[in-house]
């Protein structure tokens, strides 16, 4: 078993997007899960999850407990160690300083040297206490208080290397996603290497761009000409004309998209914005409506990401929604996303496979 330890303030959110990398994900306490297996490779491209720790022991939030906890832990390892405590949000009653002195103490005690350079192992502790995320298509965000440390020895952590601030490259348009939530909905439609993510409404190419940044080919689309030639622009400064990623930009439209069926393998895009939208010779619903078809007709899952909630015209083009979240941008924009999966796609995870154990 894993702790994860998650990122940002979302936490049923961040334990969606880690349970691409892993399984049986099951938030315990704020900012931190649970998973039956990892995959390390996936867990070092995630945007919301810090880092997966080989779970040792689980106490309570206090510092007493998991000192007890580690003495009575079965451990076999050998080396030198070093321990970081965290105070998840500050929302337990404990000092980090006094939590690493205390289990490093413990660890000495049982054979290990400290090193806090260049250690053998490291053993993260973490504190959190507080309610629960509550929501209905996350496993363990239940809405009930936690009270919880958890001790686990560090297994990976994520790189957290995004493409610079949509403001520093190369083509740049006000409203640009930032890179960790791009990040996140890459993650979610099933970006991987080997595989292909559709964005069919790119814009500058933030959302691809990320895909492609974890291996996998990007496939993008704009009706604007000017989008086309900026996303090209971005794709060759970060993605590269080498061929590791393969790519592809071109001007086209969303509701008629000049592609074989299945021909991806997952679809992301962020609608346009505005009530009053009007979008080449479409009208906003129309648009909307018929992207999320032609997302159907050429791939099994895909996340829509929206100023409004969507799940009328996604269940209409055929789509099951598999979880809908609210993420608030500012005091004027909260995006609804929705993590959508086609009739006769596999459930659960964006792929089949097997992280019962932990791989490279």
């Amino acid at each position: 078993m894993y702790w994860l330890e998650l990122a940002g303030e979302t936490d049923a959110f961040a334990a969606r997007e880690a349970a691409t990398a892993a399984t049986g994900v099951d938030l315990v306490a704020p900012g931190i899960a649970h998973a039956g297996g990892i995959d390390s490779s996936r867990v070092r491209r995630l945007a919301y999850t810090r880092a997966a720790h080989e779970a040792l022991a689980r106490t309570d939030a206090d510092l007493d407990a998991a000192v007890a906890a580690l003495r009575a832990a079965s451990i076999g390892r050998s080396g030198s160690v070093a321990v970081r405590a965290r105070n998840v949000r500050g929302t337990a009653d404990v000092s980090t300083a006094a939590a690493e002195r205390a289990l490093g103490g413990v660890l000495v005690d049982r054979g290990f040297d400290v090193d806090l350079d260049d250690p053998d192992h490291v053993l993260r502790a973490l504190f959190a206490a507080g309610p629960r995320a509550d929501h209905d298509a996350v496993t363990g965000a239940d809405g009930d208080d936690a009270d919880v440390c958890a001790l686990g020895w560090v297994a990976a952590e994520a790189d957290r290397e995004f493409a610079p601030d949509p403001t520093d490259r190369p083509f740049f348009q006000p409203g640009s996603m930032a890179p960790a939530d791009a990040r996140a909905y890459a993650n979610l439609a099933g970006a991987a290497p080997g595989r292909t993510l559709l964005d069919p409404m790119c814009g500058t190419g933030g959302l691809p761009l990320e895909a492609g940044l974890v291996g996998a080919d990007a496939v993008a689309c704009d009706a604007q000409a000017k989008m086309v030639r900026g996303a090209r622009e971005n794709f060759r400064e970060y993605l590269g004309d080498d061929g590791s990623v393969d790519w592809h930009v071109a001007r086209g439209d969303a509701t008629a998209l000049p592609l074989a069926d299945d021909a991806v393998d997952g679809v992301a895009f962020d609608a346009p914005y505005g009530r009053q939208s009007k979008i080449a010779r479409h009208e906003l619903a129309d648009l909307v409506a018929g992207a999320l078809a032609e997302a159907a007709r050429v791939a099994p899952r895909a996340v829509l990401v929206a100023d409004r909630d969507w799940r009328g015209p996604a269940r209409e083009a055929g789509w099951t929604v598999e979880a809908a979240f609210e993420r608030r941008v500012h005091r004027s924009l909260t995006r609804h996303v929705l993590v959508l999966r086609r009739g006769d796609a596999e459930a659960g995870r964006p792929d089949a496979t097997d992280l019962s154990a932990d791989r490279e």
